[in-house]
């Protein structure tokens, strides 16, 4: 059985690699640092089908270490011992290289295991991970490593790699196949940044076409829509796209932007995660909009309970109604701000004991130097306030909410400013 067409025209040296320019452009302090003969240990973090593992390769074919590839989903802490036990003998005389892909599946205690032997030059290590090394990644491991991020590839890269893939295609399966330009722009654009899936894709699509009179096949651009239909939806409950969407719908809803904001959501939903999506809506009315438009929070509220009774495809209808509804609403985050300022205080320690006015008890002990609970009560006064102590005595005069500048929250302050100047004798 042959290997799939992305295997077959995996990139034999750095010139030939779609994309991540940024790293491998002529000059760039990577190629640079490689091509000066320097192999340090590094982690290529990125998404599948960026040129992570391609770039491995060709560092790992290049050096003049013995290779040892092992896996992360399928390697065994005996695998790994293997290895380091190679380090003595004659083939690894020259020393060790080992290219580990998904690092990120291995347990800590694995990771630990090759910390002696990178940490004195005896295996030198190239790892890749899509997950974020900052949280998957042993942090004695990462501290003997750089890191490099992959960047997904633009819609032009990954033509680029399709037409020199195309160019070779007849030449490897000994069949005539044309595709037009329609057809290659079109998986282009489809299968976000993914230059194995767009291989795959092209592979499927030149297997499916009928050959004609002349033998020869033809892929159009509705086969490839066919073929790669939701391609480019990357979304894993588990993964970083996950973070990312979430993070993204927040702040779109943070600065404002309707449009975004209802672009992340959908692939959100899409991704089926509607439970995420319900979630993070209910925290952005409180954080993002909070005070500036109290009412936000119970029609958010609202709006969730009917996506959970509804459920998917429906819930996006309630939803996308409290996302425009959040990300055009004025914004304010001083709640956010007065509880995280009153909570380092509290897990700082400063949390003296409750003025006795306030305390929930109605009797003295003998020893009490002011007898008397002498509480104030509101409702019994002018306007219902009256002044008194409310925060313990070592935070009196503290300040944890500061006024926002909208409509809301600035007539909330008139309010109070004028009834307690009128209570302290004030005009």
């Amino acid at each position: 059985m042959s290997a799939p067409l992305a295997e077959r025209l995996r990139p034999r040296d750095l010139g030939e690699v779609c994309g991540q320019q940024h790293l491998l452009a002529p000059g760039s302090v990577f190629r640079g640092c490689l091509e000066g003969g320097m192999l340090p240990n590094m982690i290529f973090y990125g998404p599948s089908g960026v040129g992570k593992t391609t770039v491995a390769r060709i560092l790992a074919e290049r050096s003049n270490k013995k290779l040892f590839k092992l896996n992360g989903t399928s390697a065994s802490t005996g695998d790994i011992k293997s290895v380091i036990a190679s380090i003595d003998t004659l083939e690894g005389s020259g020393g060790i290289l080992l290219y580990l892909d998904e690092i990120q599946y291995l347990n800590k205690k694995q990771q630990q295991s090759l910390l002696e032997c990178i940490e004195d030059g005896s295996v030198t290590l190239i790892a890749s991970t899509t997950e974020n090394p900052y949280f998957y990644v042993y942090n004695a491991l990462l501290s003997r490593s750089t890191v490099f991020e992959f960047k997904p590839l633009s819609p032009a890269d990954v033509l680029q790699g399709l037409r020199r893939a195309m160019a070779r295609i007849e030449e490897l399966d000994g069949s005539v196949i044309h595709a037009s330009d329609e057809a290659l722009e079109t998986l282009a654009q489809a299968v976000g940044g993914d230059m194995r899936k767009a291989l795959g894709c092209l592979e499927f699509a030149a297997g499916a076409a009928a050959p004609d009179e002349a033998g020869v096949r033809t892929i159009t651009a509705d086969m490839v829509r066919q073929v790669a239909q939701r391609s480019n939806m990357k979304y894993d409950k588990s993964d970083d796209n996950h973070y990312d969407a979430i993070s993204a719908l927040q702040k779109s809803i943070r600065g404002s932007d309707p449009d975004a904001a209802v672009h992340y959501l959908a692939r959100i939903l899409v991704g089926g995660d509607l439970l995420s999506a319900c979630r993070r809506l209910l925290v952005i009315a409180a954080e993002d909009v909070g005070l500036a438009y109290p009412q936000a929070i119970p029609i958010v509220k609202a709006c969730v309970d009917s996506a959970l009774q509804l459920g998917l495809p429906e819930a996006r209808l309630p939803l996308a109604d409290a996302a425009i509804l959040l990300a055009t609403a004025p914004k304010s985050n001083s709640g956010h701000d007065a509880i995280a300022a009153a909570w380092a205080d509290v897990e700082a320690g400063k949390a003296g004991p409750v003025p006795r006015q306030l305390q929930n008890k109605h009797f003295d002990g003998a020893d009490a130097a002011v007898k008397g609970q002498n509480y104030l009560y509101p409702h019994a006064f002018p306007n219902h306030w009256v002044q008194q102590q409310y925060l313990p005595d070592n935070l009196v005069g503290t300040t944890y909410y500061e006024w926002g500048e909208n409509k809301t929250e600035q007539a909330a302050k008139a309010y109070w400013d004028a009834v307690k100047g009128r209570a302290n004798g004030k005009k």
